[in-house]
């Protein structure tokens, strides 16, 4: 099948404004990212981003870049309006490779497609690797997954679920960290655009739960690889620019 990957990058963040731009080792964090995808292969690689200066560099080391509007809340939003943009034929792949995560495995995108390829009537493909300490799974600023017997997405939620009435954290596979990673079909992202947020999507903050809500259907696998953090913090850049220059 076609298969597509975008990385959404914005200017603004609360916590590290401009990062997109952030030079790592030598590039920007962006490039970085982009770089990333074409070494796991994928030929059609855009950035959409909603700000000139990343525009521009971007062009500047020859990426596709698209320009898009500046209200979106949501990575998947602005991927819906490249969707639309673009025309893509509505069984187009379409992977969100964010632009903060330099260091994403390539065996893990390759993951996304190969499950959505395989898995017809599901809409999106997402990944999840086990909690092991109860500190993680207690925080909000970790998202927990609880799937079914078939993998397929019940809830995502910042609060620790499932909950163990006996008290502890469940064991096995039960306590999930959701990784932000997703293959979209287009045809879901065009239908994606026109849905209003859902109430549980407005009270978590969690833009999958509006699919969830409209009964879309969220495949979730364990990651192959356990991904390395993105570019939040200041101490983030410091570190992943170590391992960059590492290689």
């Amino acid at each position: 099948m076609n298969t597509v990957v975008v990385i959404p990058a914005r200017y603004a963040s609360s916590r590290l404004p401009g990062k997109p731009l952030r030079v790592l080792a030598g590039k920007t964090l962006i490039q970085h990212v982009h770089e990333r995808a074409l070494a796991a292969g994928f030929a059609n690689v855009l950035v959409a981003t909603d700000d000139e200066r990343i525009h521009a560099v971007c062009e500047g080391f020859g990426a596709k870049v698209v320009m898009t509007a500046s209200t979106h809340e949501t990575g998947s939003d602005r991927l819906a309006e490249v969707a639309q943009q673009q025309g893509w034929a509505d069984d187009t792949i379409v992977v969100n490779l964010q632009g903060d995560e330099p260091l994403t495995p390539v065996v893990n995108l390759h993951q996304l497609v190969r499950n959505l390829e395989q898995r017809p009537q599901d809409s999106i493909a997402t990944l999840a690797t086990p909690i092991t300490e109860e500190s993680d799974f207690a925080n909000p600023n970790i998202v927990k997954v609880v799937r079914d017997e078939q993998g397929m997405a019940l809830y995502f939620s910042r609060a620790p679920i499932p909950f163990q009435r006996e008290g502890g954290m469940p064991v096995g596979e039960y306590a999930l960290r959701h990784i932000g990673m997703y293959a979209y079909r287009a045809g879901f992202l065009k239908a994606f655009a026109v849905m209003p947020p859902s109430l549980p999507e407005q009270l978590e903050k969690l833009e999958q739960l509006r699919a969830l809500a409209n009964g879309y259907r969220i495949h979730v696998d364990i990651a192959a690889e356990i991904p390395a953090v993105g570019v939040d913090t200041e101490e983030d850049a410091v570190r992943i620019a170590a391992l960059l220059q590492q290689g």
